[in-house]
């Protein structure tokens, strides 16, 4: 009987400490409830290499929101991008949007640059100012081939 017992209280720690995972892996990718001190913009880029659902939005450095949808848009043929933002980051409404990169080995991200308006975004809006990934790969192209632009 006392093996039972012990078998029966491992098996409950065990799914406790499954529970509590599954808990804390929905809180940090922010598929937790809540969603309420969060809002929607979305912006479109010529490029979003490098971004998939999840990756980070920030400003200055700091983790503002997340990427929740990437899609083709069939008819721009551009990548649209739904960034989903803390509630209490009140951005101008002309912010800019880039995708910037952690460095050679490091992911791609979205950086928001904010601008000077007085108006400030609402839920929906479109980042009109974004710009594009650049490719790693075509910049060291272009510097081992010479080919500069310049002539």
């Amino acid at each position: 009987m006392a093996e039972n017992t012990t078998e029966v209280a491992v098996g409950a720690g065990v799914l406790a400490l499954a529970l509590g995972f599954l808990i804390y892996a929905g809180q940090a990718t922010g598929f937790a409830g809540g969603s309420s001190d969060l809002y929607h913009l979305t912006a479109s880029f010529r490029s979003a290499e490098g971004v998939t659902v999840g990756s980070d939005v920030r400003l200055a450095g700091v983790k503002i929101g997340t990427v929740t949808d990437l899609s083709l848009n069939t008819e721009s043929f551009r990548a649209e991008a739904e960034l989903s933002l803390d509630r209490d980051v009140v951005l101008p409404d002309d912010t800019a949007a880039l995708v910037a990169s952690e460095g050679l080995l490091g992911g791609n991200f979205i950086e928001l640059i904010p601008g000077g308006s007085m108006f400030n975004f609402e839920d929906g809006q479109v980042i009109a100012d974004t710009q594009g990934a650049v490719s790693l790969i075509n910049l060291l192209l272009k510097f081992v081939t010479g080919d500069g632009g310049a002539e």
